[in-house]
C-alpha cells in the first residue's frame, strides 16, 4: 500500500536531559510544507517486551502494582525493559516473567507481535510473547523500588475483566486480545 505522506527531515537531534532513567532529545525537524520546528520533543526509551504466561490449567499470570504516573494500583501482563547489553529480546521477556511472577517454562516463548508503543512521542517498540504451560519455579526477584503481587486469572475471565476496564494498560490490553485470538478464544 503506498502512501503519499513523506517523513519529516531531521535536521538537528540533541539530547536535552540524559539520566540512566529516562533520557529525553529535542529535534529540530523540517516538514513536507517546509516548515521548520526547533522544539519537537521525544522520550528516548528502550524496547520493552510483554508477555501472556498460561499455565497447564489455563490460569493467566499477572502482575498488580502501583505505577505512579497514573497514581493507580493496576492489573497488566509482567514485562520491563530490554537492558543495556541484553541482546536477546526473547532472553529478556522471560527474563522478566521470571523476575517479576517467579514463573517460567521449559517450552519456547512464542514471538507474536511486535508493536509500536507511542510512536509520537516515544522512541520504543515492544514485543509481545506468549509463554505456554508457566509453573511457579522459583521466588520473584524484585528490584528494591518494585512491590509486585502475581495475580492468576482464569483464561475465560480475560475478556470479561478488559471489558470491565479492569485491565486497562493499553500494552496489556493489546496482547491479552492477541492472545486470545490466538488461541482460538
Amino acid at each position: 500500500m503506498t502512501s503519499k505522506i513523506e517523513p519529516w527531515k531531521t535536521l538537528k537531534s540533541e539530547l536535552v536531559f540524559d539520566h540512566p532513567w529516562y533520557q529525553l532529545r529535542r529535534d529540530h525537524v523540517e516538514l513536507p510544507s517546509g516548515q521548520v520546528l526547533d522544539d519537537y520533543f521525544v522520550s528516548v526509551r528502550p524496547h520493552v517486551v510483554l508477555t501472556f504466561p498460561l499455565t497447564a490449567d489455563d490460569q493467566v499470570v499477572f502482575v498488580r502494582q502501583y505505577k505512579h504516573a497514573a497514581g493507580q494500583i493496576l492489573l497488566e501482563l509482567p514485562g520491563g525493559v530490554v537492558d543495556a547489553g541484553e541482546t536477546s529480546i526473547l532472553g529478556a521477556a522471560r527474563r522478566e516473567l521470571r523476575e517479576e511472577t517467579g514463573y517460567d517454562t521449559d517450552t519456547p516463548l512464542e514471538p507474536l507481535l511486535e508493536v509500536i508503543d507511542n510512536p509520537t512521542k516515544d522512541t520504543n517498540s515492544i514485543s509481545f510473547f506468549l509463554a505456554r504451560g508457566v509453573r511457579l519455579v522459583a521466588e520473584q526477584d524484585l528490584d528494591e523500588t518494585e512491590s509486585i503481587e502475581v495475580v492468576l486469572v482464569p483464561l475465560a475471565e480475560v475478556e470479561r475483566l478488559i471489558m470491565q476496564g479492569e485491565i486497562r494498560v493499553s500494552g496489556s490490553v493489546a496482547l491479552c486480545l492477541l492472545a486470545l485470538r490466538h488461541l482460538g478464544r
